[in-house]
Order: structure tokens, then sequence, then C-alpha cells
């Protein structure tokens, strides 16, 4: 009897773009750290300079998985890694935090209630924005097999300081597209993990891995990614 032909699984765009976001990263020094989905409020919120009443608590649409006086939530990005991370390990280092986040938000084309993210820190002495541009520069370059145009906006995120929005095009084009935000880390964040930030500082970036493959494949609507539709992932 002819045995039944099986097909073969196909990667999850997704799982494709943070492979090959980890393999970048690798070859530019960073190691990859990972953490809980499920966090408390210090870590969240109060260690990344948001203590409780803070307004900037306010931009992250929390899922609060115990009553809120409970602290126990799902995290809203994946900044807390980084917390806890440099909590064990002395500086200079420099680290990505990639993962799964959770924002209580209505869904459309653009915005996901779970998405993934990847944050990325490197603190050192003498680290300025200047070494940052230069790192996300080779990472687009890489990722998007061509040279991509950066620039940096100011911008406020409370745990960095200063802060800035990225902007990338392609060479030529007059179109930006906001792209990331990022900053040099607040000298409170550094305080709180034991870090003399007399003696270093360092920078701390974010930004979402789904829209990355949006754009990297011409995905025009983020939920076709956790739609399960096989006419998706068959493609990879």
């Amino acid at each position: 009897m002819a045995k039944e032909k099986q097909n073969k699984g196909h990667y999850h765009p997704l799982s494709v773009v943070g492979r090959d976001i980890l393999k970048i990263f690798s070859k530019l020094g960073f190691e990859v750290a990972t953490g809980p989905e499920a966090e408390s409020g210090y870590y969240n919120f109060d260690a990344l300079n948001m203590p409780k009443n803070h307004p900037a608590r306010n931009m992250w649409d929390t899922f609060w998985l115990e009553p809120k006086n409970a602290d126990i939530l799902l995290r809203t990005h994946t900044s807390p890694v980084q917390v806890r991370y440099m909590e064990k390990n002395k500086a200079p280092l420099a680290i990505i935090a990639p993962g799964k986040t959770f924002r209580y938000e209505a869904t459309d084309a653009t915005h996901e209630a779970q998405f993934h993210q990847l944050e990325g820190l490197m603190v050192g002495e003498n680290i300025t924005l200047s070494n940052f541009k230069a790192i996300i520069e080779e990472f687009f370059e890489e990722f998007f097999e061509e040279k991509k145009e950066v620039r940096l906006r100011p911008s406020y995120f409370p745990f960095v300081e200063p802060g800035v929005e990225v902007d990338m095009r392609d060479i030529g084009d007059k179109k930006w597209l906001e792209i990331m935000g990022a900053g040099m880390v607040h000298p409170r964040v550094l305080l709180n993990v034991g870090i003399d930030p007399r003696k270093y500082q360092g920078f701390a970036f974010g930004m979402g891995i789904d829209r990355l493959a949006m754009l990297k494949y011409g995905v025009d609507d983020i939920r076709l990614f956790y739609s399960g539709d096989l006419r998706l992932t068959n493609q990879f």
C-alpha cells in the first residue's frame, strides 16, 4: 500500500523574522535576554521611572491579572527584561529582549491586543546616541537587504532622557516611516538597578517584530499573523 504523501510544515512569518533579527544582533555583539510575561507593577512600571500615580502609566493600556492592588499584570513591553538583567549583571552590557507583549486595546489592521516586541539595551562608558544610530542603521540594512536612511526626532518616554522617535526611509524616497522609540537610559533607571550613572551611560530602544514583518513581506493587516490562515504560513 502506497504511503500517503505528507505535506511539510512551514515556519510562521513571525518566527522567520524573529530568527533573522536574533542573527543580526548577535553579529553586532548583543546577547539575548528573556523574562516572564506575567509581571509585577514594579518591573513593568516603577523601576522604569513610572512610580504609582505617574501620568505616563496611562500611555500603556494594561491587562491586570489580579485586582489592581495585587500588582500582577501581563507585561505591556519587554523593558522589564532589561531591568531584571541589569540587576544581575554588571556593565558594560549589550542585550536584546524579544518576546510577546500585551495591551488592552481595540484591534484593527495595525493594532493587536497581543504582539511581539524587541527591546535593546547597551550600557557602558562613553555610550552615545551616535552609537545607537550606527547600530540601528546596520541592522536595517541587513534586515531589509538594502541601505536605509535613518533620522532621530525628539520624543518623550519616561525611562529615557533624551528620548527619540526613529524614522526610516529608502534612499532617495521622500516619505519617512516611524519605526521605533529609543533614547538614552534615564539615570534613575540605572540607579534603580545599582549602576552608577556618573560612570556608565547607555541607550535603549523598542520596536514591534510584527510591524517589521509587515514591512518586509508586504502584509497589510497585523491580524493575519494570528488568524491561523494557512494561505499565509504556507508561503514561508
